[in-house]
């Protein structure tokens, strides 16, 4: 490499440079000067946090964390320094990255709920439900999503949310009255977790972290367990693919009739949108697994894969050759250049640092829902979105409603939105009784001021009964939350669809909310309601293939053309696959499982006989034109 197009490289990426050659010495004298470019990316779309991780450099690595590098930034393939860390398959660098991330997101946490009280103090007050409800592709499993209403109270820089679902917890959906209280002050803000259950109340004040408090990563250093659990998972990154979507104007009507389509919604008259091309990606990396690991990993995942209707693709880096030092390999298996990694006229051609990946990418295509209104009372960038982003920090619902609601929407309110949690799970959120017009809430008075409806919020609404027993918070109790809940609560669905038993009891999302709470088993009625009504879905199956084979018998008589043997040879399939199901129940198969395979050979019945009717109805167009 020629001097000059070093010299050129080290002063366009100076951390980045010093970070490929593990050169923390120097990388520690110049982030001592200034941090103003810790932040900045290189062509590839790496941060010099990133790049050191994605290579294995622990020394600069930990420089970087030591001078605030975002850990919760991501690269161009949508993976986190967690994600990458755990690829390498270091515990010592995982276990860095880790503290670090906590930190930051207490820091983040107590810092930015001040400034979201501050943002809305100015803004009107308000009273608004949020009704959530979820639902699923899955017959049976849509009949177990759950509802919820969040009630929300803005009077200044006071906010009160009510909520009844609080989590998922192995196959169950947690309930409790929750109310969660925020009052904004100067500086801080005063947080109230009000258990309306146990009559409890936990109080936290939140302030920016003070210099003394940097000790503190010592406690929130992850244990060998936590490290452990990680290096022998696989990778998994969830997403919203957004690049494609487009918004379409719904229509109705018939023919050369059709028009834009409108709805009423909670009294307000709403234009219905389609959002195409919303596609939900998941990402699974297993290349630091062992073979038993990545073994154990896909028989855990074999059953589930038939009813996700997704595309999955296996992806893989270009593999290098070993050439001396094992480091090397590791972090740079293709022996990729510095001048070549840090040129972006250079093209890489597949090759890439880090260990070479062995990836799966799932792909799942949606169609969001939006039904807007010009003129709603409420402002959503005034007044929703500090709410969302408030309530955002700790629930993943919340930030994926937020992903969503900040893009480039249609002019509107969206009243009501559909959108994608994961592969099986949508959640459909509405807006209303606004200002408690529609109905009366304790605490709210609603006002009428030349046709505006406005309110008044109680300043009792914004304290906990006096009876409830008080209790002081632990500083760091909210670092439980939102710990990677986003792939706690896919792979918590994901195991209520395959067998119980073989393996070790993993952490839910309502364990890590609660992390001194352990996981509460079904209920034996709950388990018998679900087997009540897999029998019903397997009588009413029953019912709507006998009726449906009926009225194609009584039809037009072509039926009869059929050949007796595939008729025989088809009883015979069905027969075997009803079979089949009931052995798997009673073999130990969970009964999630074998509904999810009834719903599946539902459908694929559904599609037989859609079928027939086509090749029924082309039969008589043929016969037809015959007999002209």
């Amino acid at each position: 490499m020629s001097d000059k197009l070093k010299a050129a490289l080290q002063e366009e990426y100076p951390l980045h440079w010093l970070a490929w050659h593990n050169d923390y010495e120097a990388l520690k004298a110049l982030l001592e000067k200034s941090t103003e470019n810790i932040e900045q990316r290189d062509c590839r779309g790496r941060t010099a946090l990133m790049l050191a991780v994605t290579l294995g450099h622990l020394e600069a690595s930990k420089i970087l964390l030591n001078h605030g590098a975002n850990v919760n930034v991501e690269n161009n393939d949508g993976y986190t320094v967690v994600h990458e860390a755990v690829s390498t398959g270091d515990p010592e660098l995982l276990a860095e990255v880790l503290t670090q991330r906590d930190l930051q997101r207490y820091s983040t946490s107590v810092g930015g709920i001040p400034d979201l009280l501050k943002r809305i103090r100015d803004t009107p007050d308000f009273y608004v439900e949020m009704k959530w409800e979820f639902t699923s592709w899955v017959p049976l499993l849509s009949r177990m999503c759950p509802s919820d209403t969040y009630k929300v109270y803005k009077s200044g820089a006071n906010v009160r949310i009510d909520t009844t679902l609080l989590g998922f917890d192995q196959s169950n959906w947690q309930r409790g009255r929750r109310s969660y209280i925020f009052k904004g002050q100067e500086d801080l803000a005063l947080m109230m977790e009000v258990d309306h259950d146990s009559c409890q109340v936990h109080v936290e004040q939140m302030q920016v972290l003070p210099p003394e408090y940097v000790d503190l990563t010592g406690s929130l250093r992850p244990s060998q367990e936590a490290i452990s659990a990680r290096l022998t998972s696989p990778v998994v990154a969830t997403y919203i693919d957004t690049d494609k979507i487009s918004f379409e104007r719904n229509k109705s009507g018939i023919l050369g009739w059709k028009s834009d389509k409108s709805e009423m919604i909670n009294g307000h008259n709403c234009k219905v949108f389609s959002a195409t091309n919303v596609e939900l990606v998941t990402k699974t990396r297993v290349e630091h697994l062992s073979e038993a690991d990545k073994a154990r990993h896909k028989a855990a995942r074999s059953p589930l894969q038939s009813f996700l209707g997704t595309v999955e693709v296996e992806e893989g880096a270009a593999l290098g050759m070993p050439n001396g030092d094992v480091t090397e390999w590791r972090g740079n298996p293709c022996h990729i250049r510095p001048e070549e990694y840090f040129n972006a006229k250079v093209d890489l051609g597949g090759r890439d640092i880090g260990r070479p990946r062995e990836a799966t990418v799932r792909t799942q295509k949606f169609r969001a829902n939006l039904w807007l209104c010009e003129d709603y009372p409420l402002s959503l960038p005034q007044q929703i979105l500090p709410i969302v982003d408030l309530m955002s920090i700790n629930s993943n619902h919340f930030a994926r409603l937020r992903d969503f609601i900040t893009l480039q929407l249609p002019a509107g309110f969206p009243v009501k939105i559909e959108i994608p949690l994961f592969h099986v799970l949508n959640a459909r959120i509405t807006f209303g009784n606004i200002n408690a017009f529609d109905e009366p809430v304790p605490g709210v008075t609603t006002l009428r001021e030349q046709g505006t409806v406005m309110c008044k919020i109680d300043e009792s609404c914004f304290e906990a009964p006096s009876s409830y027993a008080r209790l002081g918070a632990n500083k760091l109790r909210q670092l439980n939350v939102n710990d990677e809940d986003d792939e706690l609560l896919q792979y918590a669905i994901e195991q209520s669809f395959v067998e119980a038993g073989g393996e070790e009891n993993q952490v839910t999302v309502w364990e890590a909310l609660t992390a001194d709470q352990t996981g509460i088993a079904p209920e034996l009625e709950e388990d018998h309601a679900l087997q009540r009504a897999i029998q019903e879905s397997l009588a009413s199956y029953q019912k709507s293939v006998g009726a449906a084979d009926g009225v194609l018998m009584a039809g037009s008589g072509l039926q009869q053309q059929l050949q007796p043997q595939e008729e025989e040879q088809q009883q015979q399939q069905q027969q075997q696959q009803q079979d089949n199901e009931w052995a798997l129940g009673a073999s130990g198969g969970t009964d999630l499982a074998m509904a999810l395979r009834l719903s599946q050979q539902a459908k694929e019945e559904e599609d037989r006989r859609r079928r027939e009717e086509d090749e029924m109805l082309e039969r008589i167009l043929q016969l037809s034109m015959t007999e002209k």
